[in-house]
């Protein structure tokens, strides 16, 4: 065995216990965390009404399972929020390529974009509540709101910086604009049209969230607001806490839609 193959091993060596270490330790933080919580309610350290309790959360899911409403409501954001986002990357996509296609337009609306994509949009969702209505078609434009215009502009600033040369070599081969949105653009920046989509899980979910707050008998928001208004905070720890679950899980699989991407590159 040459020295290369025995440095090899113990290069992967070293990451595989580097990796097992850091997921020891956010483990341990985890359950550190959730201990300390506990013991802090339950000695009378931190009032347990106000901050509620790992146990006090666990009851209450649980009761909820049982009654099934826990579904309902997990079950509406997460629509709600898929959608949003399914929305977002298409919308996006299809708006960037315009742009791409018309350096008129772009040159016309980037300034608009920027204003928007800067624009609090907590500060929309009141109006389109008063446009649209207290219903799920509103929750939705509210969850694409949050992301749509950041989007825009980072996939529009992606296909602007394709190589020219790879542009330059199809219009040489007698291609057509098509041919180099088809052959090169669009290909050349699917790592960031998935970059953007990690992104946009989360400010979709956020978007869903805020819709909620306001106009929304249902979903995860709707029980974190009314949690607060009638002083059942156990319902909103449990919805935060749900609400961080779903973010990771969807993160996790636009991760490994991106590992699987890159590993069949």
């Amino acid at each position: 065995m040459n020295n290369a193959s025995v440095n090899q091993k113990e290069y992967l060596k070293q990451r595989l216990h580097h990796k097992r270490m850091v997921t020891i330790m956010r483990i341990l933080i985890l359950v550190l965390f959730i201990a300390l919580w506990e013991i802090t309610a339950r000695l009378g350290i931190i009032d347990s009404f106000i901050f509620s309790s790992p146990s006090r959360v666990l009851n209450t899911f649980i009761s909820m399972v049982q009654d099934k409403s826990i579904f309902l409501h997990v079950g509406v954001t997460l629509a709600e929020t898929l959608i949003s986002f399914a929305l977002v990357v298409l919308l996006g996509i299809a708006t960037a390529v315009l742009l791409w296609l018309s350096k008129k337009l772009s040159e016309i609306l980037e300034p608009y974009l920027v204003v928007l994509n800067s624009l609090p949009k907590s500060a929309l969702a009141p109006l389109l509540i008063v446009w649209l209505g207290a219903n799920m078609k509103t929750i939705i434009v509210a969850g694409i709101s949050v992301a749509i215009f950041g989007t825009i502009l980072n996939l529009y600033t992606g296909f602007k910086e394709v190589s020219p040369d790879k542009i330059k070599l199809i219009y040489t081969l007698q291609g057509t604009k098509k041919d180099v949105l088809l052959r090169v653009v669009l290909p050349s920046t699917i790592p960031t049209i998935i970059s953007v989509m990690k992104v946009n899980i989360g400010l979709a979910l956020v978007g869903v969230v805020i819709g909620e707050f306001i106009g929304s008998k249902q979903g995860l928001g709707y029980l974190i607001i009314y949690g607060s208004q009638v002083f059942k905070l156990d319902w909103v720890i449990m919805s935060i806490v749900i609400l961080c679950i779903i973010a990771m899980g969807l993160y996790k699989i636009i991760n490994f839609v991106e590992k699987s991407y890159l590993k069949n590159l």
